[in-house]
């Protein structure tokens, strides 16, 4: 038997089965399921964001990270974070775990979280277990109870929800001393 007849046998038997193994589904079953394992992870990371305009973001170090691409999450381990705001640190965060949800649009941070915001008066800083954060629009905010210390100020807030662009914060049912500067 000739070489160039075994050889087109051989095309075509291969081309039947890939279409049929194709159209049976079989193919997609494949992809589907190759999809489903999309989660990475990674240690010792170290993060700099820059805005549209090229200017730095936010500069952040964590321990560990696990991030799943199907559902858009991450959880990262022993956060330290910065954002910055006409080149200069504006904000920092600490959280022993944060998880993002819808591709960092919701950050909940968790355990032990400090959060500072700094000011030409000084600094303000917020302690509490839990603070959700919307780096889109650099608002935070939470139910749980948070402590909170000014140069002006120290008091305690069963919640807070602010806005670090503008500087409005709204605190509810405030404990506390407030030291007015002379």
């Amino acid at each position: 038997m000739d070489t160039k007849v075994l050889y087109l046998t051989a095309i075509a038997i291969a081309a039947i089965s890939g279409g049929y193994y194709y159209y049976s589904g079989k193919g997609n079953k494949l992809e589907v399921d190759s999809a489903r394992s999309m989660t990475y992870s990674a240690e010792k990371i170290n993060l700099t964001q820059t805005d549209d305009n090229g200017n730095l973001y936010a500069r952040a170090q964590v321990d560990r990270m696990e991030q799943d691409m199907q559902k858009e999450t991450a959880k990262l381990e022993n956060l330290n974070a910065s954002l910055y705001k006409n080149g200069a640190v504006d904000a920092t965060f600490y959280a022993k775990v944060a998880n993002s949800y819808d591709d960092n649009q919701r950050v909940v941070l968790s355990g032990n979280v400090v959060a500072t915001k700094l000011m030409p008066q000084g600094k303000m800083q917020f302690q509490t277990q839990e603070l959700t954060g919307y780096p889109e629009t650099r608002e935070i905010e939470t139910d749980k109870q948070v402590n909170v210390q000014s140069p002006q100020a120290e008091f305690v807030s069963q919640g807070l929800k602010a806005n670090l662009n503008d500087g409005q914060y709204e605190f509810f049912n405030i404990r506390g001393k407030y030291e007015p500067q002379s």
